[in-house]
């Protein structure tokens, strides 16, 4: 046999090796205060990164980026609801392809920290857990109520058998595996329930796996996450005092490596809360501490992504997140490369082999300029097509679950009872609209009604006329006592003292209308003067991008100067919300892989407010640059704080 050829059939062999993976091991060192990987001492720099916030054709470059950081392990998410969005149809393709994202991160290099949940948190509606759940309305989410129980026996059932051949045992890049997520700062500290989980992820991953919890860094959080056979973890972030967080692991855990799985690079932001800004000189001086005592470390996030379509999450007091996930993170919202990208990798450098060769660089982006919009239809007279479920009567308004929807929008309807001829109160004083209303009678326009906010709003018109009553999904809450966060009219409205009954309620499936083109154009009257409000209504526009010009399409910003509040989808894709007027995000990113070059874009916008076109032409517009710290317009005070030094002890 030639040498050349026994060199390219040893190259063939590496490479099938590498991609198959041979079996090896991975295990906690109690007596040495480490991990050890295939018999020898292992420390792991890991990042995080949400596959469900990235399209599919980013995933390679993003993850090379990471790993030209210097990082040796990804830490990864898996939403339940983002794969069972309803009971037994589960999707694991396209962008949901979660074996290819893994394959990909062995095939780079990395090991992974695999997180299944079943809740994640994550700044992702309902911290993961599918809507559906809530059908029982009495439910107990994250404990032994059976039905919770059953659901999540089923759905790790599904999962964990997909992720068993990756595990790193079995030539697959997973080391370890956690259990629930942060248990310690949930109210019910059910250990039952944490038992029976860990025996239900051994009786599918087996007895060889390493399993771990994670909790923030303080003896109270501990007390109700850790749980004996697993591994205890904490998370902290920069600017704390180092060694009294790993003393609260020590406490957990005498001996063992130390472990920090959410080392915040950055932090969540909030619809009308300045956006969070972590610098990197502190990034970069806590994570120094961290690598010189020896210990592993998550940065969590390293790139944070986009919460397209309705993923985004909201914590409590009801606040939501907007659509950009950035987090100030060191790979930004479109996977560009930051001082804090550099600033780590210096870091790292000190500690740990840095790979040889370029990195890739930050994506172009293309400012294909603006774009003129058209009126195409107010919401409310296109039901017919909106609703394919048709509408639904009942003396009371029933919540999304109960209409079988679980995002987006819902529209209710009902009459005046009695002449209003004077301004009348119309109010949920239970706290009811969840979350957002916009509220219409005869076609005008008369107010908006916010939970937690605005709780009601006058009207006036004859018995009889027509009340709709637009009510928006703004996101679940993802964190604390109340993740059972029901969406709709949850509760009764009033009109003055009475209760309001004889509804009719349409189940809105937008995002197939607009896929599918349904929404024409209307034939425009003569303009009114512009109200102060408008009805929800859709808007039009498309705009071509040159076959010829090289490198086209590339990635690019929304912007929408002058409209208010509302939701956009280009060629189908639904990018996410848009609240310019509250902020901080003004701008959405917009992937080159949902651009065309062969046939013209289409952007379509369902403003929920106010639209600048009743004043004139209108139009929205696309830039090369983000706006995610814009002013904002609000009194809402950040709801989750960074950890500071009184978590730590």
């Amino acid at each position: 046999m030639s040498l050349l050829r026994f060199g390219s059939m040893l190259l063939l062999l590496l490479l099938l090796g590498h991609s198959l993976g041979a079996p090896g091991s991975f295990s906690v060192d109690y007596q040495k205060d480490c991990f050890r990987k295939d018999g020898e001492e292992f420390r792991y720099i890991s990042g995080s990164i949400h596959y469900s916030r990235i399209p599919r054709v980013y995933w390679k470059d993003r993850l090379i980026k990471m790993y030209m950081a210097g990082l040796n392990a990804i830490q990864v998410y898996i939403p339940w609801n983002y794969h069972e969005e309803f009971p037994d149809r589960y999707d694991f393709s396209g962008d949901r392809d979660l074996e290819y994202f893994l394959q990909l991160a062995q095939d780079i290099g990395l090991v992974v920290i695999l997180r299944p949940g079943p809740y994640i948190c994550a700044e992702w509606d309902m911290g993961g857990l599918p809507a559906w759940l809530l059908k029982k309305k009495d439910i107990v989410l994250r404990t032994s109520d059976p039905d919770y129980i059953k659901a999540v026996d089923k759905w790790m059932g599904k999962l964990l058998p997909m992720m068993k051949p990756f595990l790193y045992q079995n030539g697959g890049p997973i080391i370890t595996v956690q259990v629930e997520n942060e248990y310690g700062s949930y109210f019910a500290c059910d250990y039952n329930y944490m038992s029976h989980l860990a025996q239900l992820f051994r009786s599918h991953l087996g007895e060889e796996v390493v399993l771990f919890t994670t909790d923030g860094a303080g003896l109270g959080y501990l007390k109700c996450g850790a749980i004996q056979g697993l591994y205890a973890t904490v998370d902290f972030g920069p600017g704390g005092n180092v060694t009294a967080a790993f003393d609260a692991q020590r406490h957990a855990e005498p001996h063992g490596p130390l472990v920090n799985s959410e080392f915040y690079t950055g932090w969540l932001d909030h619809w009308g809360s300045p956006h969070s800004v972590v610098s990197s000189a502190r990034v970069a001086k806590s994570l120094n501490e961290i690598l010189a005592l020896g210990a592993n470390v998550n940065m969590y996030m390293f790139i944070g992504g986009t919460n397209f379509g309705y993923w985004n999450g909201a914590n409590d007091p009801y606040a939501s997140q907007p659509t950009s996930y950035d987090y100030d993170a060191p790979l930004t919202e479109a996977g560009d490369l930051t001082e804090k990208y550099f600033a780590i990798r210096e870091v790292i450098k000190m500690y740990h082999k840095i790979p040889a060769g370029p990195i890739p660089p930050t994506t172009p982006k293309y400012a294909y300029g603006t774009v003129g919009m058209k009126k195409l239809q107010v919401l409310s007279d296109a039901l017919e097509t909106l609703s394919f479920s048709g509408p639904i009567n009942s003396k009371y308004p029933q919540t999304f679950i109960e209409l079988n929807q679980a995002f987006g929008y819902v529209l209710y309807r009902t009459t005046l009872p009695v002449n209003c001829s004077t301004p009348t109160p119309l109010s949920s004083p239970l706290n009811g609209v969840h979350d957002r209303a916009y509220v219409s009678v005869d076609g005008v326009a008369v107010g908006i009604l916010e939970r937690n906010k605005v709780i009601t709003v006058n009207v006036t018109g004859k018995a009889g006329s027509q009340v709709d009553i637009l009510v928006e999904n703004m996101g679940r809450i993802n964190y604390g006592k109340n993740i059972n966060d029901f969406k709709g009219l949850v509760s009764n409205l009033t009109l003055g003292k009475d209760t309001l009954t004889g509804w009719t309620m349409y189940s809105l499936n937008i995002d197939k209308a607009v896929s599918q083109g349904l929404l024409g154009e209307t034939k425009p009257t003569d303009p009114p003067k512009p109200p102060a409000l408008s009805l929800p209504t859709f808007y039009g526009g498309s705009f071509i991008i040159p076959a010829g010009i090289p490198d086209l399409p590339q990635d690019t910003y929304i912007k929408l100067p002058k409209w208010r509040k509302g939701q956009v989808w280009i060629n189908g894709f639904n990018l996410g919300r848009y609240w310019p007027a509250r902020g901080p995000q003004v701008t959405l990113f917009v992937p080159a892989n949902i651009l065309s070059t062969a046939a013209p874009n289409n952007v379509t916008v369902l403003e929920l407010e106010e639209a600048p076109c009743s004043s004139g032409p209108c139009s929205v517009e696309f830039t090369a640059t983000p706006i995610l710290n814009a002013t904002v317009q609000s009194d809402c005070k950040q709801q989750r704080r960074l950890f500071i030094r009184d978590d730590l002890l």
